[in-house]
């Protein structure tokens, strides 16, 4: 008896024995590495961005600072409603605008008297980041804030005084408001301003050198450690992935040779009017499938999404940006839902170790965090799935364990097609052309990282897919890999609002001004082709030829990716009979080096058959040029 249990010992032992030696360790990280924080952050995918302040209510993106705190009045504000909206959609935190570039702090601040308590609403007793805060925490959803390190409003922006109020205004929001899970600081670095009635021009050189982002992190890093923060002259965990349209054109990761990990983030508004509401926007707002499009360029490419959508004057958002974001979100959901992938049997070229652990079931098991991995100085290696029955699918979606650093250069995936070996994702080729946006039909199988989503141009059904990884800098780490079907959108014009203002045709327009030959181009619709005038301010006339009521005008910028000339502040005046002239608008084009998108000017709808539009100003050099331009009359309401 005795004998017979020494002999299971000894036979446990040394099946022990064999396990162990089998056994492989876990790979050694390569490059940098993402912090827990940065890989929580990235499980987030999109979140809401929310642009509400005085600019709400002075049709403008970039207010001067000298507004009255008195506009800021909110009729019908509900924070929760918004939350829950963003929540209903399937976002997973918001981002709020607690200061723009005008100064205006929607908190009652110590910091500056250009706050919330000089406004009317709530007498002075209202705060919007703390009604934001408490919807979030009651909802379970993650609240973040915006603060513009430049500020138009206060007299010691531009000198040293200023920091003492900015640090201020941080310790204010990340002390009083409980978890905030990102900061934004955007890259506003000076110009002109209102500074306190100096009404001057400052710039602060190096926003680093100014800002002392160095300190700031540290006084975050001391108040809110799980913060993630955006943007600080690159010292944060975020940076910009290089379009406001949503798109991350910074891709692959762009310092993944460096020593610190830095996430991308890719930012747009919902609406084509802009980041704040504007009147008569309803017509403007993306569609679902084009955001279906900005997902994919996005979260597709490793990077996250913030989406922003902008209460209107009564503090409640759009219902024609609700419409397209619900149809997306439940579009979004139902690529999601089934991944055929799922559970399908992997046939790895290589397991490191011969361990079950790094096997190529780790691919289709449904857990994040396992992963497929081959032997260290494998960096070629390719793994087939076959599925349990065939399936048709036009997504495919690959992820890193970007815990061990991010590896892959080049892959490609293929499916069993008529017998033999079809190419869906294409093997990326080395050269700058890997970081080029190349849309989000097909494209290129480049890095990996995080994720990627690939919409490939036709649906495909087969029962067997094959991944290669065909360059990588170390033994690849693959966690996912999975087979979507992209669902039809949802419709939501039938809730798109009031109809918005129409654009007159120019057809027999008269031009008359400087450069006037050239004052045509600016109404072809062409957008390659512009008015274009040497000198600063300049102007040219329209006769329309009979008169219209106009309601507002549309400015796009020149598109040929250079910024000399391009018009940053404007005048726009009307006529009824060519020599006595009103001004309906004047103000400044905000944003346009990081986003020349076309903008919108409304005002109030005034009879004119003469319109007279005035460059005032260049943003780079001397010159004046329009691109495109648009004139408005009311629509039917």
């Amino acid at each position: 008896m005795f004998r017979k249990y020494l002999n299971k010992t000894i036979c446990a032992a040394l099946c022990c024995a064999g396990a162990m030696l089998h056994a492989a360790d876990a790979p050694a990280p390569y490059g940098p590495v993402p912090t827990k924080q940065q890989v929580d952050w990235l499980r987030l995918e999109w979140y809401a961005f929310v642009h509400f302040g005085l600019n709400t209510y002075t049709d403008r993106e970039w207010g001067y600072g000298d507004e009255s705190p008195q506009l800021f009045n909110p009729s019908d504000f509900d924070a929760e409603a918004i939350v829950t909206t963003f929540k209903g959609a399937g976002m997973n935190g918001m981002i709020y605008t607690a200061k723009h570039h005008d100064g205006f702090c929607t908190w009652p601040t110590a910091s500056t008297e250009h706050n919330i308590t000089k406004s009317p609403w709530k007498k002075g007793k209202g705060d919007v980041v703390k009604a934001f805060a408490k919807a979030c925490k009651k909802h379970h959803f993650r609240f973040g804030t915006y603060l513009s390190p430049w500020d138009r409003n206060c007299a010691e922006y531009g000198r040293p005084g200023y920091l003492d109020v900015y640090y201020k205004q941080i310790e204010e929001l990340l002390t009083n408001y409980g978890p905030i899970f990102e900061i934004w600081f955007d890259g506003a670095m000076g110009g002109d301003g209102y500074y306190g009635g100096a009404r001057q021009n400052r710039n602060i050189g190096k926003a680093d050198d100014y800002y002392n982002y160095t300190q700031v992190v540290k006084n975050i890093r001391k108040l809110q450690p799980d913060c993630i923060i955006w943007g600080a002259a690159g010292r944060g965990d975020v940076t910009w992935a290089g379009s406001e349209k949503g798109f991350a054109k910074n891709y692959p990761l762009w310092n993944a040779q460096g020593d610190k990990w830095i996430s991308l983030e890719a930012d747009t508004p919902i609406n084509h009017r802009g980041w704040f509401w504007h009147p008569g926007q309803s017509g403007n707002v993306k569609t679902p499938e084009h955001l279906m499009e900005v997902y994919l360029s996005s979260v597709g490419r490793g990077a996250n999404l913030i989406l922003n959508l902008a209460p209107n004057r009564d503090g409640r958002l759009d219902p024609a940006d609700v419409a397209s974001l619900e149809a997306f979100g439940n579009m979004r959901r139902k690529l999601m839902a089934k991944d055929y992938a799922l559970k399908a049997k992997a046939t790895a070229s290589e397991v490191r170790g011969g361990d079950a652990r790094f096997d190529g079931s780790q691919l289709t098991d449904g857990d994040i965090e396992s992963y497929w991995c081959p032997n260290d100085g494998t960096t070629t290696p390719s793994v087939e799935l076959t599925l349990k029955k065939p399936a048709t699918f036009d997504v495919v979606r690959v992820r890193e364990q970007i815990r061990l650093g991010q590896r892959v250069e080049a892959f490609r995936v293929e499916a069993w097609v008529d017998g033999a070996w079809k190419t869906i994702v294409e093997e990326g080729q080395p050269g700058e052309n890997e970081t080029r946006f190349e849309g989000v039909r097909g494209g290129k199988g480049h890095t990996i990282g995080n994720q990627v989503l690939r919409w490939i141009a036709e649906p495909v059904t087969t029962d067997k897919v094959r991944l290669t990884i065909t360059r990588a800098k170390a033994c690849p780490c693959i966690s996912e890999f999975s087979l979507l079907l992209m669902p039809q959108a949802e419709d939501a014009a039938h809730v798109a609002g009031e109809e918005g203002d129409k654009a007159l045709s120019s057809k027999g327009w008269k031009y008359k001004g400087f450069a006037s030959d050239k004052a045509r181009l600016a109404f072809d619709g062409k957008a390659d082709t512009m008015w274009e005038h040497g000198k600063t301010p300049s102007h040219f006339v329209v006769d329309m030829g009979k008169t219209h009521k106009v309601s507002g005008f549309s400015y796009l910028p020149r598109q040929d990716g250079k910024t000399v000339g391009m018009t940053n502040r404007y005048r726009f005046e009307l006529s009824e009979d060519g020599k006595n002239w009103t001004q309906v608008a004047e103000g400044e084009f905000g944003n346009l080096r990081a986003n020349p998108v076309e903008q919108f000017i409304s005002f109030p709808a005034k009879k004119a058959r003469y319109v007279r539009f005035f460059s005032t100003q260049a943003l780079d050099g001397s010159g004046s040029s329009v691109a495109e331009m648009k004139i408005f009359t009311p629509g039917k309401k």
